[in-house]
């Protein structure tokens, strides 16, 4: 905050004097130096790309064995002074702790793409992702205390199982029992949200799990979001739709039981909202599978899920996710006008209704976005 903003609100009144030379005194006695941490930060970043350029330079001169043992002697000494001081680091600075489960995590990932070159590994990628996950979730559930960790564990977890569907299709493989597999595997980061939402309440590290539950809620989202997008454009299964239908099913069974699983273990109005957006999602995109190839089915159901996720920001008081809404719905109505139009945007007269369309729509969504919108500010 700087002075100027401080000496404003004095001179209008917001504030009194002994509160402005409190915030000025907390100010001064909290101020970063941000140029010198700039300066520093150069310098270390500088260290850092010469040393890599270093060891690139001599990669083949140093023995793949020697290589990895670095590499894994910097993991073990990592997690080391992880498990001997990580309640020090979280006293006195909760992101250093963070910081260093996420670096621990990085060095672990890379570490088996440094192990496949050096072996010359063609194994697929979900397999080393797998292992990655089965080794270094428990620590980054165990020791995370934001979102940078949470985004690790919910996009390793996300880009493992989609990995592995890609795989499977690639190898050729087809059939039921596949497709239900591959839906409940991409819809596996889901469950996450009941784990997160059981000891959101019960841990010292709320905020991590926190995060880590809305990560799972937007991942639930975005994928029924981009089913409906995919059914709008007939591009959702191309051709093989009862297969399809069938992956979106069993990803929507994941979606209930997760959903339900949240609202049941977060008692209150941001639970149970929580977990309602979580199953209306699941259920939106089974839906989206038998709307393929049909715009305007497939346009609705994305209004319905978002209009279902406005109203509920508007009983749990989320005003962000509210306006988050508005805007979506008022993003589609958009492309929608767009792409019923169909001949007439080849006329001036059609292209001038399509814009008034447009300021209509952006006008009624700033409206609605300002009076509705919950006055109280809250994350799910």
């Amino acid at each position: 905050m700087s002075a100027r903003k401080i000496a404003e609100w004095h001179a209008a009144g917001l504030i009194d004097a002994a509160t402005r030379d409190r915030l000025l005194a907390h100010e001064a006695a909290h101020a970063r130096p941000l140029l010198i941490w700039a300066v520093w930060g150069i310098g270390a970043l500088t260290i850092g790309l010469g040393l890599i350029s270093l060891i690139a330079a001599n990669w083949e001169a140093i023995p793949a064995e020697l290589r990895l043992g670095i590499h894994l002697a910097l993991i073990a000494a990592l997690v080391g002074l992880l498990v001997a001081r990580e309640a020090q680091l979280a006293a006195r600075s909760p992101w250093a702790a963070e910081a260093l489960v996420f670096v621990i995590a990085a060095l672990g990932l890379t570490f088996f793409g440094h192990l496949g070159q050096a072996y010359q590994s063609a194994a697929p990628l979900w397999q080393p992702l797998g292992l990655w996950l089965a080794l270094f979730a428990p620590l980054m559930l165990l020791t995370g205390r934001g979102l940078p960790v949470a985004l690790a564990l919910v996009g390793g977890l996300a880009w493992c199982a989609w990995d592995h569907a890609g795989a499977m299709f690639g190898a050729g493989e087809r059939g039921t029992a596949l497709r239900l597999w591959i839906g409940l595997a991409t819809a596996a980061p889901l469950l996450l949200a009941p784990l997160a939402a059981a000891l959101r309440a019960r841990s010292a590290r709320s905020a991590f799990w926190r995060r880590l539950e809305q990560l799972a809620l937007a991942y639930g989202v975005a994928g029924a979001s981009l089913a409906c997008a995919l059914a709008s454009a007939g591009e959702l299964g191309r051709g093989e739709m009862q297969q399809t239908a069938l992956q979106l099913l069993a990803s929507a069974l994941v979606g209930l039981v997760a959903g339900a699983g949240v609202a049941a273990l977060r008692p209150g109005a941001s639970g149970r909202m929580a977990g309602a957006i979580i199953a209306g999602a699941g259920l939106t995109a089974a839906l989206a599978a038998f709307a393929n190839g049909h715009t305007l089915p497939a346009a609705a159901l994305l209004l319905a899920l978002w209009a279902g996720i406005a109203a509920a920001a508007l009983a749990a008081a989320w005003r962000g996710v509210f306006q988050l809404a508005v805007g979506v719905i008022a993003v589609r109505l958009i492309i929608l006008s767009f792409e019923l139009a169909g001949d007439l945007l080849t006329s001036g007269l059609g292209l001038i209704l399509a814009g008034l369309m447009i300021l209509g729509i952006a006008w009624l969504a700033v409206r609605l976005s300002q009076r509705l919108a919950p006055a109280a500010e809250g994350e799910p």
